[in-house]
């Protein structure tokens, strides 16, 4: 084997090794360093609120009459059940002790996390998607007994939950729905 051969064998063998590594790091590590995992300002459980205390959906996250969306309930609507500190122990307990203490008695809204906040220049009307499931475009947190990691993009600001446009596209052409620019962009 000659030098020129052995040199360019190296060469491809370093090349194939860049290769890999940046792969790696653009498909593992970079999505990573691009979102910031935030939790919710208060644990909330859905589990018990949906099993143990009856509610649906639809209690706390509703229409107005005008067709939006009221989007999170207000702490109003939480302290109709949870007005009283209970100074208990477990995981709920300290969560309403944190709900009444810092959102209730000081009269403060809650700062959910929006994890389908979508850019402005997009119109979503939920009255006119109420036919669907809701877990259709939202994670299913109806049994979940605490919410997701929060993962917000540092550039733009949005989550990894925020949908998707391809995803919106493809569900409007298996109904038959128009994918016209102007149907979803103001």
């Amino acid at each position: 084997m000659d030098r020129n051969t052995s040199s360019q064998s190296g060469g491809v063998v370093f090349f194939l090794l860049g290769l890999i590594l940046a792969l790696g790091f653009g498909w593992f590590v970079f999505p990573q360093l691009m979102y910031s995992a935030k939790t919710q300002p208060i644990p909330f459980n859905h589990k018990i609120h949906m099993e143990d205390a009856g509610m649906a959906c639809e209690d706390c996250h509703y229409f107005r009459e005008d067709g939006s969306y009221n989007g999170f309930p207000t702490t109003e609507s939480c302290a109709d059940c949870h007005s009283d500190v209970t100074e208990g122990d477990t995981p709920a307990e300290k969560a309403i002790d944190k709900l009444v203490t810092e959102y209730v008695e000081p009269g403060k809204a809650v700062p959910w996390l929006n994890y389908q906040h979508q850019p402005d220049n997009v119109y979503f009307s939920h009255i006119a998607h109420e036919s669907e499931d809701c877990t259709s475009c939202h994670p299913d947190v109806g049994n979940a007994e605490k919410a997701p990691v929060y993962h917000e993009n540092i550039l733009t600001g949005y989550t990894n939950y925020t949908m998707k446009m391809w995803k919106c596209e493809r569900c409007h052409a298996e109904n038959g729905v128009s994918n016209a620019c102007f149907v979803c962009h103001k």
